[in-house]
């Protein structure tokens, strides 16, 4: 396989954090939320980095300078996760291999996991894996559905879910925000995706499906816990995530 590179969705403004600074920027044990990301793609074998901003584009850009494999692609106008893997597409536009999404407000992503990713997609011939955790915890969170046979068929979101279909509530295998894609894939994808949800944005959720109806192989793996999909959106939370950063280092 060749070398992967990795998509890291920061445009955010976080109005939850109750700052004018990024969500991404807060920090965490020292280093910011997007740093903490960096560093596991990183440890992952990713060697090209492309970090989607938008809210204060300026000061990510100086804030993120120091970082040599760092480039950066502006989502202008937020119209869903989709929409910011397009902003991409210009920078990642001539890799011919595999690459990490991820969203850069999850500091507690482990370099193995998304390691693991990596291998799922090689192991599988796959275009496209979804990284999934399995949790009774799932409120607010993306399910994933599963056909008869246990193979993976789509992604609902929970908001969808509870409009269309509630009995797909009680599915306990959430979505990470965590994929591995075969670039050519990701990018065909991107370019069949439309605002068919209740929100009228474009989901990158929709890609996988995408994919799967084009007869391409898709999977679903649970190779990350439930905290590694703790976004932050609060201060809590922010706290909660360096609780969980103290632990592990044996703090």
């Amino acid at each position: 396989m060749s070398e992967a590179v990795a998509v890291v969705l920061a445009a955010g403004k976080g109005t939850r954090m109750k700052s004018e600074l990024p969500k991404v920027l807060h920090e965490v044990c020292g280093k910011s939320m997007v740093e903490h990301v960096f560093d596991a793609v990183r440890r992952a074998g990713v060697t090209r980095i492309v970090c989607v901003i938008g809210h204060e584009a300026d000061l990510m850009r100086e804030r993120l300078s120091g970082h040599a494999d760092v480039d950066f692609a502006l989502q202008a106008e937020q119209l869903g996760t989709g929409h910011a893997v397009q902003m991409a597409v210009p920078a990642i536009g001539d890799h011919d291999g595999p690459v990490l999404v991820l969203a850069g407000d999850t500091p507690l992503l482990k370099s193995e996991s998304l390691r693991g990713l990596l291998d799922e997609l090689s192991a599988n011939s796959a275009v496209c894996v979804v990284g999934s955790a399995v949790t009774e915890n799932n409120a607010g969170l993306g399910r994933i559905v599963r056909d008869d046979a246990g193979a993976f068929e789509r992604i609902v979101e929970e908001k969808d879910a509870r409009s269309n279909n509630p009995e797909l509530l009680a599915i306990t295998e959430i979505n990470t925000g965590c994929y591995a894609f075969d670039c050519r894939s990701l990018i065909d994808s991107l370019s069949e995706m439309r605002p068919l949800n209740d929100q009228a944005e474009y989901y990158l959720t929709d890609c996988p499906a995408i994919l799967k109806a084009a007869g391409k192989t898709v999977v679903a793996a649970a190779k990350l816990d439930i905290n590694e999909a703790m976004g932050v959106n609060t201060q809590e939370q922010l706290s909660d995530v360096a609780r969980v950063l103290m632990s592990r280092d044996g703090s």
